[in-house]
């Protein structure tokens, strides 16, 4: 993880966000089976709120193209195909509709959440993103 200087975003790493969660096991009266609590680092904590930036795959969720996550891996190796845990996505939440299409390689910044109890969300996300594509 780079330190900010001045006010630029911190610069976070797949590895940093692997690194930084915790899960409870067997997190009891679990709203869905299977769901664990998560707990997060002090060095993520910290950026609660802050402005972040990182590089991923888009991937889209849905026909309309409103719902997009960042992966540490393309589509067709992803979290939801196997291959990573949960900690290699993060929810996005674009100021406005990008122009993005599957599998681009963006790097994303904005502002830095994280979420431990909410079954329903990812882990991670990013509000107020914006996108520059190395495609």
């Amino acid at each position: 993880m780079m330190l900010p200087e001045g006010n630029a975003q911190t610069v976070l790493t797949w590895e940093d966000l692997s690194d930084g969660i915790f899960w409870e096991s067997h997190t009891p009266n679990a709203l869905v089976p299977g769901f664990e609590k998560a707990t997060f680092s002090a060095k993520l904590r910290a950026l609660e709120g802050k402005k972040v930036s990182i590089t991923g795959y888009l991937l889209v969720l849905d026909g309309r193209q409103s719902v997009f996550l960042l992966s540490k891996n393309p589509m067709a190796s992803c979290f939801f195909c196997g291959n990573g845990g949960p900690e290699s996505i993060m929810a996005l939440n674009f100021t406005k509709k990008p122009s993005f299409k599957m599998d681009d390689l963006l790097s994303v910044e904005g502002t830095f959440h994280m979420n431990g109890t909410d079954p329903n969300a990812s882990y991670y996300r990013i509000e107020n993103a914006d996108a520059v594509s190395f495609n």
